[in-house]
């Protein structure tokens, strides 16, 4: 008989960026690293899906239209805080940095950065994900 429980669960990597190009590049590399992944144009499409309860690590665009990564990073430090945070911009400005990783960021990653960079810092997400 087929043991549901027996199976070990594939992380969900949730991706959020406006720009659709990069969001199906990340999604291929997520994938191909052999995790689940979801990808969201807005930060706003993200909070309104089924998505949240399960993502394992989130890779959140600090600028979109709309609500910025920054915004959706402090509604989840209030609400899901135990979902890790990797943030990615093409154009760091104005302390973002900081402000990221002060409010709990596992890591701050300048585009265009390595796939292994990346993987790195999904690593990362993952073991504080399993500590907390």
């Amino acid at each position: 008989m087929f043991n549901k429980q027996a199976m070990p669960r594939i992380p969900l990597i949730s991706i959020v960026d406006d720009d659709e190009a990069l969001g199906r590049s990340l999604d291929n590399l997520v994938r191909s690293a052999g995790f689940r992944a979801c990808g969201f144009a807005s930060a706003e499409a993200f909070m309104e899906s089924s998505q949240l309860s399960e993502t394992d690590c989130l890779i959140l665009d600090v600028c979109m239209p709309g609500m910025s990564g920054l915004e959706l990073q402090r509604q989840l430090v209030v609400s899901s805080p135990d979902v890790p945070i990797i943030f990615m911009t093409a154009h760091e400005s104005g302390g973002q940095r900081t402000q990221a990783l002060e409010a709990g960021a596992v890591a701050f990653l300048n585009k265009p950065f390595e796939e292994e960079d990346l993987l790195n810092a999904i690593d990362t997400a993952l073991k504080k994900k399993q500590s907390s």
